[in-house]
């Protein structure tokens, strides 16, 4: 599980940062993603690259979760990090708001990350079949399996 740090006594001065681990194929894939949609409001650096910059966050810490590094010191962990990268993009604000309110969805965010995070590969595996190879022009695979599955289960309960 990770650890949730509250602040940072070094803040970014510009921007925020969101800090990701550069040797997970599945974080590289969603920051590339992301990276298209936030445009120039998020800074997106691998902690092998920022955690220098940071003495008060354990290196530790860094390899159990990204960590969204915010310009007033606040940071916010795992899924959340993820959550608030939306809403600094203007995409999904709601969810950053959702998780600090809600402690089911916190619980669900949480659980749900801390799956990820020990089965990488495999998700990243699940994650490009679902969208695609390729992040920056996403494919809608999914539905296409999802409609494959209605179709052969309507035609084999007609049998």
């Amino acid at each position: 599980m990770f650890k949730k740090i509250k602040n940072t006594a070094y803040p970014p001065q510009e921007r925020p940062i969101l800090v990701w681990d550069g040797n997970c194929g599945f974080c590289k894939y969603w920051v590339t993603r992301w990276r298209g949609l936030t445009k120039e409001k998020v800074v997106y650096k691998t902690f092998q690259e920022a955690a220098q910059y940071f003495p008060d966050i354990p290196l530790k810490e860094f390899k159990k979760a990204s960590r969204f590094i915010d310009t007033d010191g606040r940071i916010y962990s795992g899924p959340d990090s993820a959550y608030k990268s939306y809403s600094a993009g203007n995409m999904s604000p709601y969810l950053h708001k959702w998780y600090q309110q809600n402690g089911v969805f916190a619980k669900i965010s949480d659980t749900g990350y801390n799956y990820i995070t020990k089965n990488r590969p495999l998700v990243f595996k699940c994650t490009q079949l679902l969208f695609g190879k390729d992040p920056t022009d996403p494919k809608p695979y999914w539905l296409m399996y999802i409609i494959s599955t209605i179709l052969i289960v309507f035609y084999l309960s007609r049998l």
